[in-house]
């Protein structure tokens, strides 16, 4: 069954509505409204990539803006945390001529005195249990950035419903959304898992205690992150599944434990490589180049190369935490030693 909703200025969206059999009968009539208000597009305007959304109902799914794509048993959905526009000079440490950086927005057809950051948490539905993996810049009175919640909540999802949040690493833009804007925790159901050898890097006074001045700040944001989280924070080493079948496995060099995921169900697999590399529009494009936020360059610069060669050569899918929405493409070299993403296509229906 299909439903079609006229929005703003005319434009229509198309909404499938899947209801079980038994119940399509006697329900039909009298349900219709109610399932149009839940599949309605909250905020949507015309330039803004709406985020996706995804309603349970009576069991069974009713999609609507649709970003979400079945890997067998696990699902898969990007939750904007919207993105942030940076003036190159002050953020960005590119060890190259700015004529070389601005042609190379040039070529991608982007703006060439800023650089957009985007930022996309992804929710899986593996096995029964609501995992998140990282949780956006949290609370941001600009509005900018931190919409991870609003967006859940147009996509249906409660944040008391997640079971699990798994963290790559402990950036600001990946942590920060585990407290809401009066440090209660924004997940108050879930179990909160972090790599071993990265909560050993920021925990360690003696690190805190020699770090730069402008890296202090960030020990102790992420100490505030995870204040008195007790039992249901957890460690979790390489290469054992934190979930039903996602795996963890080291991408070290943009932080110490920095890590990355894969997603497997039967013959079907995603990579999400977290922060391996920033945009790829100039650091797909240009492995050698580093955003300031790289903690060492070149161990994260060896790992993009050697990770982006694997993905490149099996062809597998990657998700990418600051890649334009919807954040999943395909790896392919360009030249001998560069990278360029093919964006995967946008489904809106399934």
């Amino acid at each position: 069954m299909q439903v079609t909703e006229t929005l703003s200025q005319g434009l229509k969206r198309e909404f499938k509505v899947v209801i079980p059999a038994s119940d399509l009968a006697q329900r039909l009539d009298s349900q219709l409204a109610e399932m149009k208000e839940k599949v309605r597009i909250n905020g949507f305007r015309p330039g803004k990539v709406p985020t996706a959304h995804l309603r349970r109902v009576y069991g069974r799914s009713v999609m609507a803006e649709v970003l979400q794509t079945a890997i067998n048993e696990a699902n898969r959905k990007i939750v904007e945390d919207n993105n942030l526009k940076l003036a190159l000079e002050p953020k960005i440490d590119f060890p190259t001529d700015q004529a070389e950086v601005e042609a190379a927005l040039a070529v991608s057809h982007l703006p060439t005195d800023k650089m957009t950051v985007f930022f996309n948490p992804m929710m899986l539905n593996t096995s029964g249990k609501l995992v998140l993996i990282d949780t956006g810049n949290g609370p941001n009175p600009s509005g900018a950035v931190g919409q991870l919640m609003s967006n859940m909540n147009a996509a249906g999802v409660e944040a008391k419903a997640v079971d699990m949040v798994v963290i790559s690493h402990f950036h600001g833009d990946h942590i920060n959304g585990l407290r809401l804007a009066d440090s209660s925790l924004a997940f108050p159901n879930a179990e909160v898992k972090v790599p071993a050898a990265e909560w050993a890097f920021w925990m360690n006074d003696e690190n805190m205690a020699k770090a730069p001045d402008a890296m202090k700040g960030a020990f102790a944001n992420v100490r505030k992150a995870f204040d008195k989280m007790g039992d249901r924070l957890t460690q979790y080493e390489m290469d054992k599944d934190v979930a039903p079948g996602l795996t963890p496995f080291a991408t070290h060099g943009h932080t110490p434990g920095h890590t990355s995921f894969a997603l497997q169900s039967g013959k079907d697999r995603l990579i999400i490589q977290s922060d391996v590399t920033n945009n790829p529009a100039l650091f797909l494009r240009n492995p050698g180049w580093h955003v300031m936020y790289d903690m060492n360059p070149q161990q994260a610069e060896a790992t993009r190369r050697a990770f982006f060669d694997r993905a490149a050569a099996d062809k597998t899918l990657i998700a990418g935490f600051h890649y334009p929405f919807p954040s999943l493409g395909y790896v392919e070299k360009d030249g001998a030693n560069n990278f360029r993403l093919v964006p995967a296509t946008w489904q809106t229906k399934i």
